[in-house]
Parts: structure tokens; sequence; C-alpha cells
């Protein structure tokens, strides 16, 4: 029997509306015509009702992190409202504590903050928005911050650069997990040129 791998995606008010719907869109379409599909994808936020993505885009969650069950793999996208809730302690422990027992831990863009935050950068490589790389320095002084990389893959934890690099992390892990033929078939269903480089 196939194996369905839950991913969590948290947001948030100002949330980046393609570093969240990127991943979601890879991860909701790959094995559409398996059953079960391979993946089922939630959005998660901290606290019941819409959340208020980039530019007033309305998003409805289908989780709040007390409800949340639980995932393999855990997301945080990025967007201007990283630089609160990374300041956010119930946030940030929700996190790390659902890090644990996660099989794959990833971030887009700004969502790297969040990962530094709850620790679980530390001694690794990692990547963020072309324009918040000093900030990941700061917040993360014992982390390898790489520039001009559209991931970067430490085994458990993959950090991806801004907004649409989110699709190329997305695709790269469904090649890890599911092979490098249903990623390909996945972006050529979305019409994304696809390739394995970072």
């Amino acid at each position: 029997m196939a194996v369905q791998r839950t991913v969590a995606i948290l947001v948030f008010d100002e949330v980046e509306v393609l570093d969240f719907c990127g991943p979601y869109e890879v991860f909701s379409v790959t094995g559409r015509d398996c059953n079960p599909r391979p993946f089922r994808v939630l959005l998660v936020a901290e606290r019941p009702g819409p959340v208020l993505a980039r530019n007033a885009l309305s998003v409805n969650p289908h989780h709040t992190l007390a409800d949340c069950p639980p995932a393999e793999l855990l997301l945080v996208p990025g967007g201007q409202g990283t630089r609160r809730i990374m300041n956010e302690p119930a946030v940030v422990e929700w996190v790390r504590s659902r890090a644990t027992g996660a099989e794959l831990v990833l971030s887009v863009c700004t969502g790297a903050l969040v990962l530094a935050k709850a620790g679980l950068l530390n001694g690794l490589e990692a990547t963020t928005h072309h324009g918040a790389m000093d900030l990941l320095r700061q917040v993360a002084p014992n982390t390898a911050v790489r520039e001009n990389t559209r991931f970067v893959d430490n085994g458990r934890v993959i950090t991806s650069g801004g907004i649409a690099a989110g699709i190329d992390m997305s695709l790269h892990v469904v090649a890890r997990l599911l092979g490098a033929e249903t990623a390909a078939d996945t972006a050529r269903y979305m019409e994304y040129p696809y390739s394995r480089k970072t």
C-alpha cells in the first residue's frame, strides 16, 4: 500500500503568497492519479479564522497550531510576517517541537529566519531571499549562509531562496522521496521548467 505523507505548511499574516502556494501546488498535484495521493497538504495558522497573506489575499487554513495532526513534512514559508512570528514564542516552540518528529523540515525565503530562531539551522548551511541574507546571518551566526543558490539540502533540513525558489525545492523533495520521474511529471503538469540543479 502506498504511503501518504502529510505536509504541514505554516501560514500567517503577511506570508508571501507564492512562498506557500508554490509548494502547496507541487505537493498537491504530485501523483494526482494515485489513490491515495502521495501527499496530503494542510495549511496551519496560529489561531482560527482567515489569514491575510501579502497583498490582502485571504486564506482559510485547515488547522491551528493546537489541532494540527502529525506531519512528515513541515514547511515554513517567508514574507514580511516572518519578522513578527520569529519573535512569537508559541510559534517558534511549535516549529521546534514539530520539527522533532518530522521526516523533513523545509523553509522558503525568510521562513529560514523562523527555523533559525527555533535552533534548527545551527551548524548547517542555509539560504533565504537575496534581500535577507544579512538578516539571516545575524539571526543564525552558527549557520553558513549560501548566496546565489535556489535551495540548500542538508539532509533533514532544506532551505530555499525567495518566492519561486520554493517550487524548485519542492520538486527536489518530490524527486528525493518519489524519484526524478515523478518530479518531472509534476513539473510537466504544472508547465514549470524542471532542473535538478540547486
